[in-house]
C-alpha cells in the first residue's frame, strides 16, 4: 500500500468524524454518541500525527546510516564522473561476485574502501589575467572533508583537474603546444593582511603540463588525512602560467594565434576520496542475482518486494539504482519444522510446545537470516556525488526463529 495514500485517507476520516461530531454537538444536549464520535476523531488525529512521526523517524535513521543529516536537496546536480559509473556498474556484473571475495575493495585504486566520494571544490579565484601574464590563473581550492564520518578510515585521496572543453580546439589551432607550468601549494594557515601569501604556503608540486582532453590527477592521501584534524584544512592554491621554454621554442605560433595566448585555461577541480567504514563492511561474498519462485505457499519463505525510490520521494537525490528488489519474509513456521525452514534448536522446541499449547505459546517468527548488500550512487548534503556499499539491503533467505 502507498504510505502517502494511507496517511491521507486517515486524515480524511478524521476530518469527517470531526464534522459529524460538530453537527451532533449543535443540538441542545450532547449525547453519549457525540462523546464517542469526538473521542474517535481525536484518536484518529493522534494516529495520523504518530504515523507521520514514525515515518520521519524511520527516514532519519536510514539517512543517518548513510552519513546524511537530512534528506539531500541538490542545488545543482553535477554530472556523475565516468569513473564512478564504471565502479558502480562493475559491482553489478556477475563476474564481480565470482572473482572478488571482498566487496569492500576499490580495485580501480587498489585500496580498501566501501565509500567513494567526489568532493566538489568550494574555493575561489585569487587572480587571473593580470598585467604581464594575461594567460595566468591562480585559484584557491577548498574541499570540505568534514563530510567523512568519524568511523571512516581514509585510504585514498586524489586531486583531479579537468580543463574546460572549449579550450582544446584553440590549443590545437596553435599547434598543440598548450604547455603550462603548474604549481600546487598547501596553505598552512590563514594569511594576515599585509603579509606575503607565500609565507603561509608549502610547495607540493611544480611541473609542466600539456592541456589535452582528459584530466590531470595528483595523489593527496597524506594531505587529506592531515585535513581531518580540527583547524588544519586551509585548502590548496593552484597556479597555472604558460611555460616560458615552450613559448620561446615556437615564437611564430605566439604571433599567429594571439587569442590563444591572451586567454587563460578554465578548469574544474574535484577531490576523489575513498574511505572504509568497518561498521558497514563485513567483507563477505556478494550474492549473484536471486530469482524467487512465485508459487503460492503459506510457509515461511522470501517474498518479492520491489522498492521504487520515487514512491518515497527520494528520486531527486538517489542517482542509481532507481529501485531494487528488496524482498521480505512472510509465512508460518508449522510443526514439525523441516530443514528448508532453517529453524534453530530453540525454534524447533518452540514449535513443539506450540503444538501442545497453541494459546500460551506462539509460533516462531519468520525472519531474514541472510541478507546481501547493494551499491548506491547519490548526492549528499553538500552536493557531492557519493558511491556507497550498503549492507543488509536485500533478503536472500528466511528462517524460523
Amino acid at each position: 500500500m502507498n504510505i502517502t495514500c494511507c496517511r491521507t485517507e486517515l486524515w480524511h476520516y478524521a476530518q469527517a468524524y470531526i464534522v459529524l461530531a460538530g453537527i451532533s454537538e449543535g443540538g441542545k444536549n450532547m449525547s453519549f454518541l457525540n462523546v464517542k464520535v469526538m473521542n474517535l476523531a481525536v484518536l484518529l488525529c493522534l494516529c495520523v500525527a504518530c504515523f507521520g512521526r514514525n515515518e520521519n523517524l524511520q527516514e532519519r535513521l536510514f539517512l543517518s546510516s548513510l552519513g546524511l543529516s537530512s534528506r539531500p536537496k541538490p542545488a545543482a546536480q553535477f554530472p556523475v564522473p565516468s569513473l564512478l559509473w564504471k565502479i558502480f556498474k562493475g559491482t553489478k556484473t556477475p563476474e564481480f561476485s565470482v572473482q572478488d571475495n571482498d566487496p569492500c575493495t576499490v580495485s580501480e585504486f587498489g585500496v580498501r574502501g566501501n565509500i567513494v566520494r567526489f568532493v566538489q571544490d568550494q574555493g575561489r579565484t585569487l587572480s587571473v589575467s593580470s598585467g604581464p601574464c594575461p594567460s595566468c590563473v591562480e585559484k584557491l581550492l577548498f574541499f570540505n572533508v568534514s563530510v567523512l564520518e568519524t568511523a571512516e578510515q581514509l585510504t585514498f585521496a586524489q586531486l583531479e583537474i579537468r580543463f574546460k572543453q572549449d579550450f582544446y580546439p584553440l590549443s590545437a589551432r596553435a599547434g598543440g603546444q598548450a604547455v603550462y607550468s603548474m604549481s600546487l601549494w598547501k596553505v598552512l594557515k590563514a594569511t594576515l593582511k599585509g603579509v606575503s601569501p607565500e609565507m603561509s604556503r608549502k610547495l607540493l608540486l611544480s611541473q609542466s603540463v600539456r592541456l589535452t582532453p582528459g584530466s590531470i590527477t595528483l595523489s593527496l592521501t597524506d594531505v587529506v588525512k592531515a585535513w581531518r584534524k580540527p583547524g588544519r584544512n586551509y585548502g590548496l592554491v593552484l597556479a597555472l602560467r604558460p611555460d616560458d621554454d615552450a613559448a620561446a621554442a615556437h615564437p611564430s605560433q605566439n604571433a599567429m594565434f594571439p587569442e590563444f595566448h591572451a586567454s587563460f585555461p578554465e578548469f574544474r577541480a574535484s577531490l576523489v576520496v575513498v574511505s572504509l567504514n568497518p561498521l558497514q563492511c563485513r567483507s563477505r561474498r556478494r550474492r549473484s542475482a536471486l530469482y524467487l519462485p512465485v508459487t503460492p505457499s503459506n510457509v515461511c519463505k522470501p517474498r518479492r518486494l520491489y522498492i521504487d525510490f520515487k514512491d518515497v520521494g527520494w528520486q531527486d537525490w538517489i542517482i542509481a539504482p532507481q529501485g531494487y528488489m528488496a524482498n521480505y519474509c512472510h509465512g508460518e513456521c508449522p510443526f514439525p519444522l523441516s530443514e528448508s525452514l532453517n529453524g534453530t534448536n530453540h525454534a524447533i522446541l518452540q514449535t513443539l510446545v506450540h503444538s501442545l499449547d497453541t494459546v500460551g505459546t506462539p509460533q516462531p517468527c519468520c525472519v531474514p537470516i541472510k541478507l546481501s548488500p547493494i551499491s548506491m550512487l547519490y548526492y549528499d548534503n553538500n552536493d557531492n556525488v557519493v558511491l556507497r556499499h550498503y549492507e543488509d539491503m536485500i533478503v536472500d533467505e528466511c528462517g524460523c526463529r
